[in-house]
């Protein structure tokens, strides 16, 4: 897959207990992101943190949290973004969206060709 030089990096902020039709929220939206043959898409867990409602979460062992903080990052180009932001908006009701843009400095697989699911 190609990508332009200069992209868009999405970040989704959201807790893990967030659902979507049934199955985690973040889940779905990396379904939806491959779905949409957009670039990639990685999920990262937070140990710590906090949102809008300041209310902490925490993997300590006395404050055992079910609802960790999720951060799901996605580059490719400007336009497939935009579209992709439109699709997730009904599926993100709380949390934190943000778009930055970066320069794309390498992006290849093994073979030049996409993994087989």
């Amino acid at each position: 897959m190609k990508i332009p030089e200069n992209g868009c990096l999405l970040r989704i902020f959201i807790g893990e207990s967030d659902r979507w039709h049934g199955q985690p929220l973040y889940e779905a939206i990396v379904l939806k992101a491959r779905q949409d043959h957009l670039a990639g898409a990685t999920v990262l867990r937070g140990p710590m943190g906090f949102g809008a409602h300041s209310r902490l979460h925490t993997t300590k062992i006395l404050r055992l949290s079910e609802d960790l903080p999720i951060v799901i990052e996605i580059v490719d180009s400007p336009e497939k973004i935009q579209a992709f932001l439109a699709e997730i908006d009904p599926m993100v009701t709380e949390g934190l969206v943000t778009l930055e843009d970066v320069k794309i400095i390498k992006y290849r697989g093994g073979d030049g060709q996409p993994p087989q699911a």
